[in-house]
């Protein structure tokens, strides 16, 4: 009997422990659980921001990121197509080949900054504080880009006042060439060496500058020395008809030819005729040539005299 109490005794406290045991168990359980339940119930946080709001902003930013970088892709190949057909406009009716440069490089510019100002506002970025953080360093980069903003308005002033055009052959800044293209900054002028010059606007308008193909016509003087004692009126007549007889003279000014100078070895007479703009330089080394054979071979050219005193010594 007393031995049979024993076994019962010691079972019973065999299950207290296990009925202990499971119990804790369930505590621990149940103690995952609500802080499962909470953690679901909040929802979770990084730095102190809810997962929810981390997931939903990144997913904004990136979708706004994705539009802003198609719109300036899409933006920037809309620009170019209007660009050229501005271009395309503008050569169709008739305009002046510099304005179209300037027109459609202006399109172009203006634009790409419409599309860049679309791409930053897609990105949340306030244009009312871009825009004041401008106006606050307005004189910062009014010193910054006051070269570029005078080139600027050269160039605009180049196209409303028209001192030069495009092929014009103009001299500026010691600089001599034909212009091929007038742009909103810089215009290019093309050498008779083929050397391309890019010239900036400002400096450009506010210095001298020599047109050669403004007019139409120009006139070419040339200065030939002849010995003392030639005929001047058959000299004249000679050379007159020679000029005649060149079909670039123009014949709507008759040439003048006379007297220019008298010194102690010899004397000079001037040729004048007026050419065509456009054919001055050649027509010049072509005076020249015809000239010198027509005196030369008469023997009526006078060149450099020797000094027979210093001969003899």
């Amino acid at each position: 009997m007393g031995f049979h109490l024993h076994l019962m005794m010691v079972r019973l406290a065999y299950d207290t422990q296990i009925i202990h045991h499971v119990s804790l168990k369930l505590l621990i359980l149940k103690s995952n659980y609500i802080t499962v339940g909470k953690i679901n119930n909040n929802g979770g946080s990084i730095l102190g921001y809810k997962y929810e709001d981390l997931v939903h902003y990144i997913s904004e930013v990136a979708i706004n990121l994705i539009l802003s970088v198609v719109i300036i892709i899409v933006g920037f190949w809309i620009t170019k197509r209007l660009g050229n057909l501005v271009r395309s406009v503008l050569v169709k009716s008739k305009t002046d080949e510099s304005l179209v440069s300037f027109l459609s490089n202006l399109t172009v510019i203006s634009c790409k900054i419409l599309v860049v100002l679309s791409a930053m506002t897609q990105l949340g970025i306030a244009m009312t504080s871009f825009v004041t953080i401008l106006g606050a360093a307005g004189i910062a980069i009014g010193l910054a880009f006051s070269g570029t903003l005078s080139n600027i308005a050269g160039g605009i002033m180049i196209l409303v006042l028209k001192p030069f055009k495009i092929n014009d052959v103009i001299v500026s800044q010691t600089i001599q060439g034909r212009v091929t293209e007038i742009l909103i900054f810089n215009t290019y002028i093309l050498t008779d060496d083929n050397k391309v010059i890019i010239l900036p606007n400002g400096p450009l308008v506010n210095g001298n500058i020599i047109n050669f193909t403004k007019e139409n016509k120009r006139k070419i003087v040339l200065l030939v020395p002849i010995n003392f004692g030639e005929d001047i009126n058959l000299l004249r007549k000679e050379i007159k008809k020679l000029l005649l007889d060149n079909v670039k003279v123009l014949k709507d000014t008759e040439p003048l030819i006379q007297l220019a100078a008298i010194n102690e070895t010899n004397a000079s007479i001037s040729i004048s005729i007026w050419v065509k703009s456009s054919e001055f330089s050649a027509i010049s080394v072509a005076l020249n040539e015809l000239v010198y054979n027509l005196i030369n071979n008469e023997g009526r050219l006078m060149f450099p005299a020797i000094n027979d005193k210093n001969e003899s010594n």
